[in-house]
């Protein structure tokens, strides 16, 4: 099945899971995130709350083209709790999310093998426990008319259902628009249309 291109899946809310495996216990926190900034702050709270922690390894996703992404094994053997946090974020093609897993060491190593399916299963167990939603990628659109035009791109607007962003109704009339990214070909040709309509980039 084709994922359409103006469509992606997030969480709303943090969510927990948490993974034992010979007395060492994994515990994943699922957290909505936008920006770099915020997850930064995200990181620093969790790091001081879980200060003797073993470690605390991270993987993130940003974006609904998914291309801005990092996993940190924060001092684990490379590749082995980063990657596997990212591979669930991937897995579940989901964006906007910051996966913390913080590791208490129970005193008996779990080698490569065992750190990776450990990882893995404590940011499976936070997804499973976390609300998914599915959001729009939406563009926006200006379009500057003539007040006696008024009515004609009106009636666009109720057919076609964009959210009104603003307006300014002069002689000279404003609109601001944004709408659903695979809808926006259909109202922008049409807006195209009414008599004096310019559309502003």
């Amino acid at each position: 099945m084709m994922i359409q291109e103006d469509t992606y899946k997030t969480i709303i809310g943090v969510a927990e899971g948490i993974y034992t495996e010979k007395r060492s216990k994994f515990i994943a926190i699922a957290i909505p995130v936008h920006t770099v900034e915020e997850i930064k702050q995200h990181l620093d709270i969790y790091q001081k709350k879980y200060y003797d922690a073993r470690h605390v390894c991270y993987a993130y996703m940003l974006g609904h083209e998914r291309k801005d992404f990092r996993a940190n094994d924060n001092g684990e053997p490379s590749g082995t709790a980063g990657k596997p946090i990212l591979g669930q974020i991937n897995s579940n093609g989901l964006t906007d999310i910051l996966i913390v897993v913080v590791r208490y060491f129970g005193g008996i190593k779990l080698g490569t093998s065992g750190l990776i399916v450990a990882y893995k299963a404590a940011a499976a167990e936070a997804i499973a426990n976390a609300t998914i939603i599915e959001k729009t990628v939406d563009d926006e659109i200006a379009v500057a008319f003539e007040y006696p035009f008024m009515n004609d791109v009106m009636r666009i607007v109720k057919e076609e259902e964009p959210e009104i962003l603003e307006q300014s109704y002069d002689m000279d009339c404003l609109m601001k628009l944004r709408i659903r990214r695979s809808m926006m070909g259909k109202l922008r040709a049409r807006l195209e249309k009414v008599e004096t309509a310019r559309i502003i980039e």
